[in-house]
């Protein structure tokens, strides 16, 4: 079952378990729709795995199964994703994206 993790793990903003702006990769790393997208290019700094939109828990549900409470909060470090990509040979369309 998916934590629902409440906030995205650079600019900290709210993600609550129904957000339909927040972004995971395969290990559950959260990010909010404008730093998944235009600062990590769909890229995640963590695991290098691609973002999907989260699903959203029904509210009927939410109670029996909660969503996460812990705060996952680590600024990415802009520099080091940027070389990572780079290392990885990142798609062209992805690299002229890097323009940060």
């Amino acid at each position: 079952m998916l934590e629902l993790r409440p906030c995205c793990e650079n600019c900290n903003k709210a993600l609550p378990y129904n957000a339909d702006n927040a972004m995971i990769c395969s290990f559950e790393c959260t990010f909010c729709d404008v730093c998944a997208k235009e600062l990590l290019k769909n890229v995640c700094p963590n695991c290098g795995g691609g973002f999907q939109r989260r699903p959203a828990r029904p509210a009927d549900k939410i109670e029996e199964y909660p969503a996460s409470t812990k705060l996952v909060h680590k600024t990415v470090d802009l520099d080091a994703h940027k070389q990572m990509l780079e290392k990885r040979n990142a798609q062209p369309e992805v690299k002229q994206k890097l323009q940060y």
